[in-house]
């Protein structure tokens, strides 16, 4: 279904198997909101118009299931690094943009994708994590909240355990009943991260 103006999206059931629920519309802070509240994110290549997801399975953490593995628990003891909150998230986004990933398959941050979040970020819908080591940026991580529920978005990590730092800081530091990872990452599942059916999903989204 392609949208229009009109602030809404189709019926659940017209989701496609993998997890297309609509195209195009815009990303207003309005629509963005809008989607989140009721489990719904976009997804999408620079020159594509706007794709809209909500997958059957979400990929979620309940944060008093966080797994730390020994060798994270010496890091944190460690101290050797500074955990802030709403900080520098321009940077923090433009990280998450930028930064090589493993898989090779470049960024899903978008020019458009980036200018929305950062505004969303200047209303305080949307919040980051930064990972300091002295006064270098090396990890971190940013999301929506929306009725007491994180949705994550994009992490990054420049050196070792950056990203995790900041993901167990947000699980251990935030009030949130659950924190959405959207889909199925096995950096995020080794931490406790485990798939849900979407209507258990927004059965909590929507309780919260």
């Amino acid at each position: 279904m392609w949208l229009t103006d009109k602030i809404a999206f189709p019926d659940y059931k017209f989701t496609t198997k993998d997890g297309v629920i609509a195209l195009g519309g815009d990303l207003s802070a309005k629509r963005l909101v809008f989607a989140y509240k009721n489990g719904i994110f976009p997804w999408f290549s620079e020159g594509e118009p706007i794709v809209w997801y909500c997958p059957r399975e979400r990929m979620v953490l309940f944060p008093d299931e966080i797994k730390i593995s020994k060798s994270m628990r010496k890091v944190i003891r460690k101290k050797e690094f500074l955990i802030t909150e709403n900080k520098a998230f321009e940077a923090v986004i433009y990280n998450c943009k930028t930064i090589n990933r493993k898989d090779g398959l470049g960024t899903w941050i978008t020019n458009a994708m980036e200018e929305a979040y950062i505004n969303l970020h200047n209303i305080g819908v949307v919040k980051s994590i930064e990972v300091w080591q002295g006064d270098n940026l090396v990890g971190g991580l940013y999301g929506l909240e929306i009725n007491g529920v994180f949705c994550g978005e994009s992490m990054f990590s420049k050196v070792a355990n950056a990203s995790k730092l900041a993901f167990i800081h947000l699980a251990q530091h935030k009030n949130y009943q659950l924190i959405d990872c959207q889909i199925y990452n096995s950096h995020l599942a080794s931490l406790g991260a485990k798939e849900i059916s979407r209507d258990l999903f927004l059965k909590i989204l929507k309780r919260s």
